[in-house]
């Protein structure tokens, strides 16, 4: 037997069976009667190689017909693995826009409702309709940092946490995340390497009394955040070289302003991506049950920490950036590789139809039904929805995709932006975009410019 921390309810146990795979052993959550108990058998590259149901109290004649060849052999040679043809994909980039045909004047499909500035160097991530977390540069060399909560409805910006709560211990903030009912953010160390996990709940725009959720120290990644519907995540990663490096990478939440946490997830090795809030749920990336070469596209409802939907991508394959839109998972890749036919390629690659969270008659996964689309540049920020348009950082411009109009957008840059223009700061599926870049400027008076211009875009 092996250890098992994939997190996945009903597994009981994982058995390695040589170079042949592995056995899992299964008990449903539930049966019509007593206790159901299936192994199932899976080879190296994670299909099925055989079922066997070990104990049941089914009906004679109905549910214990599950025990017999002609129901549990449809199994074998599946998988929940991705496959996509190369036919079933199509792609876009503003340099190479294919069959797509640009809408000229972006206006007509995303207005522009604000025009914000804040200080130049500033970060911003934008996880719901109501505000966007800016991590802004002071003035001083302590503190170094602040958070200031920007509204994306009338622009109103707030100072939330004018400095670290372990500032006169060496700590400055280091990372933020919020959402309409609260803030998480980081405080690192960064001459010992140890991290604070802290969260506060909002109410009426005024920030609650902050709690501590977690500390850790130097064999620990400084954990990524994310915000999403009464509560705070985190996703603590052993370092590769350090002592803790065998130990399971963990997702743990707490609800905003407490310091009762627990985990959401855990998983053996290293997950791929930092957690990304998409509406009521978060994703991750984890290592699939019983392998250590695949990751499993994962989402997690954020207030019950049950997973709704996961999707395992082909072995060796590791996405850079993930998240959840309209359609289902999207993900994206910065390596070309020699294999995977139509997610090769580098890009970001969104169904390009809404697929069903779970499988067909047959057992293949729905991601692998329908048709796909790809944005063919190196990705940079993860993607999202809006107004029933692809949103993506493209080499330059934030860009709106529709492949099923065969249509694209490119919204404006501003004068002064840098060599890579404009970030995208928003996940998921939103009701707003929200894009910035950190201009520096000369005008033709000879005025020196440099802010953080924080933009707000809404379907027309």
């Amino acid at each position: 037997e092996v250890e098992y921390t994939g997190g996945d309810g009903p597994v009981d146990a994982v058995y390695r069976a040589g170079d042949a795979g592995w056995v899992v052993q299964v008990t449903p959550a539930t049966s019509f009667s007593g206790t159901l108990s299936v192994m199932v058998g899976v080879d190296m590259e994670g299909k099925c190689t055989g079922v066997s149901i070990v104990a049941t109290g089914e009906t004679s004649g109905l549910g214990s017909n599950a025990s017999k060849p002609a129901f549990k052999d449809q199994f074998i040679g599946k998988s929940g693995t991705l496959a996509v043809s190369k036919d079933a994909v199509t792609s876009c980039s503003a340099a190479t826009p294919g069959d797509f045909t640009e809408i000229e004047d972006s206006s007509t499909v995303l207005g522009l409702s604000g025009t914000y500035e804040l200080p130049y160097g500033t970060l911003v991530w934008a996880s719901d309709d109501s505000l966007a977390a800016c991590l802004v540069p002071t003035d001083g060399s302590k503190p170094l940092t602040k958070v200031v909560l920007l509204s994306l409805s009338s622009g109103n910006q707030t100072t939330a946490i004018s400095q670290a709560k372990g500032q006169e211990e060496g700590f400055e903030i280091y990372d933020v995340r919020a959402c309409a009912t609260g803030v998480v953010w980081t405080e690192a160390n960064i001459l010992d390497g140890t991290w604070r996990i802290y969260s506060a709940a909002l109410s009426n725009g005024e920030l609650g009394t902050a709690a501590l959720a977690e500390e850790g120290g130097a064999d620990w990644e400084t954990p990524t955040l994310a915000a999403s519907s009464g509560y705070a995540f985190w996703q603590v990663l052993p370092k590769k070289d350090g002592s803790a490096s065998k130990e399971a990478s963990r997702l743990m939440r707490a609800r905003f302003g407490s310091s009762d946490t627990e985990e959401a997830y855990a998983s053996k090795g290293r997950m791929c991506t930092p957690p990304y809030a998409t509406g009521d749920s978060v994703v991750i990336t984890p290592r699939a049950a019983a392998s250590s070469s695949r990751y499993q596209l994962t989402r997690i409802n954020a207030q019950s920490a049950s997973v709704v939907d996961s999707l395992v991508l082909p072995s060796s394959m590791k996405p850079l950036e993930a998240g959840y839109g309209d359609t289902g998972f999207m993900f994206s890749f910065e390596a070309i590789y020699n294999f995977g036919e139509g997610i090769a390629n580098l890009g970001t690659y969104i169904p390009a139809s809404t697929v069903q969270p779970d499988t067909d008659a047959e057992g293949n996964a729905s991601y692998s039904l329908v048709p796909w689309f790809r944005h063919g540049v190196t990705p940079t920020a993860p993607p999202a929805w809006c107004g029933g348009w692809i949103i993506a950082k493209d080499s330059y411009n934030v860009c709106g995709f529709s492949p099923e109009s065969k249509q694209y957008f490119l919204l404006e840059v501003k004068s002064g932006a840098p060599s890579f223009g404009d970030y995208l700061a928003s996940t998921g599926s939103v009701k707003r975009v929200v894009t910035y870049s950190n201009i520096d400027n000369t005008t033709l008076q000879g005025e020196s410019q440099q802010y953080c211009c924080v933009r707000v875009w809404e379907p027309v």
